[in-house]
């Protein structure tokens, strides 16, 4: 097999390191790399090399590649060079980019989407989710601590006690735990709010108060997301987050539902009430934001209120972002493996539920719905 691991041309990440691709050498594989694909994440060709790997103009990798690797979505350039019978992998979030997806299986590439892993217990060590959230949580605190025009910890100084920051968190997965713990060693006060129960002991165990609502549906069948919740639960939801809002300094919002608008959490209203100065880092803005004024990409302040759009996060330390997801898609691989060859088993539950469209025929349920298939 020929493995091709692309250079990302809106992200800084790549998605194998030399400790990856050696790895893959050592199964007899041949790993061709993009030249400079690893430079955006202090990687250079010459590391690839050592590793094993041949450093080849973008145009050589699309042509001899049987198996290409990426983080994001093919560009429509990217689309294009992709050869008919290939395989690709990558985030590339299907439910986001429905036609990408018609247009890759229409060219009959095999596609593996590394975002809708099953998240079963044999599948964490392939779960990129987990693995970009934990890095995105981290950098989402570091991000508002940059912008907020106060310390984080509680000071005792010659001129007078300074009291420590407010923090809050929504949205207890990963991003938000890791938001939570992040917080907590710079000093501040955290509190936390989930729609789901059943992770108030997680909140608490990172150090952080459980906002509690009650009459929430529950989601223990949807795979570890957020579901959508009643209205009635909703205004109670909205007026126990505005209470909280209402006293922080930094809020961070992680919630997501997969293939839907991000819930809205924090209302116009509620960011008139916050304190000036204070910072909304909003990780939801690619599906439209929990902040009723994020805008994507984008830094902007409202109401005396800086709100970072960013959902990305992953992209801004790329280093140990690249390794850990590098690491996620080694396992992922080295699974498909049966007797020194790799193949593809889709009686096997998680390269079935990864692989999204096979030899042509897209095997995405909720793709094909949104195909109106």
């Amino acid at each position: 097999m020929i493995f091709g691991v692309a250079k990302e041309l809106a992200d800084d990440r790549v998605a194998l390191i030399p400790e990856n691709v050696q790895i893959l050498v050592k199964l007899g594989e041949t790993v061709l790399v993009e030249k400079n694909a690893g430079i955006n994440s202090t990687i250079d060709d010459e590391e690839y090399k050592k590793a094993g790997a041949n450093i080849v103009t973008r145009k050589d990798l699309f042509e001899q590649s049987e198996f290409i690797l990426k983080i994001q979505p093919p560009t429509s350039e990217e689309l294009e060079f992709l050869r008919a019978g290939t395989s690709l992998l990558g985030q590339l979030q299907p439910l986001m980019n429905p036609q990408l997806i018609k247009a890759l299986a229409e060219k009959k590439i095999t596609l593996f989407s590394m975002d809708v892993i099953p998240r079963t217990t044999k599948a964490q060590a392939m779960d990129v989710l987990s693995s970009m959230s934990t890095v995105a949580g981290y950098k989402a605190v570091l991000l508002a601590a940059t912008h907020l025009p106060r310390f984080f910890p509680m000071l005792t100084t010659a001129a007078g006690t300074i009291a420590p920051a407010k923090v809050l968190i929504l949205g207890a997965g990963v991003a938000g735990l890791q938001a939570i713990a992040t917080a907590k060693r710079l000093g501040a006060v955290v509190e936390a709010f989930d729609t789901r129960p059943e992770v108030k002991e997680q909140v608490m165990s990172v150090g952080a108060k459980f906002i509690e609502v009650e009459g929430a549906v529950s989601s223990k069948d949807a795979g570890g997301y957020a579901i959508e919740q009643t209205e009635d639960y909703k205004q109670r939801q909205r007026d126990a987050i505005h209470k909280s809002a209402s006293k922080a300094d930094v809020i961070i919002t992680t919630a997501l539902i997969p293939g839907r608008k991000a819930p809205l959490l924090i209302t116009e209203e509620t960011i008139k009430a916050m304190k000036r100065g204070s910072v909304i880092v909003d990780m939801a803005a690619i599906q439209g934001g929990n902040a009723q004024l994020t805008e994507s990409g984008k830094t902007i302040q409202v109401h005396g209120v800086t709100i970072i759009g960013e959902s990305n996060l992953a992209s801004t330390i790329p280093f140990d972002a690249s390794r850990m997801f590098g690491k996620n898609v080694v396992n992922f691989l080295k699974h498909m493996y049966k007797e020194n060859k790799l193949i593809i088993d889709l009686e096997d539950e998680i390269i079935s539920g990864t692989c999204i469209a096979n030899s042509g025929t897209i095997r995405h349920e909720p793709t094909l719905k949104l195909l109106g298939s």
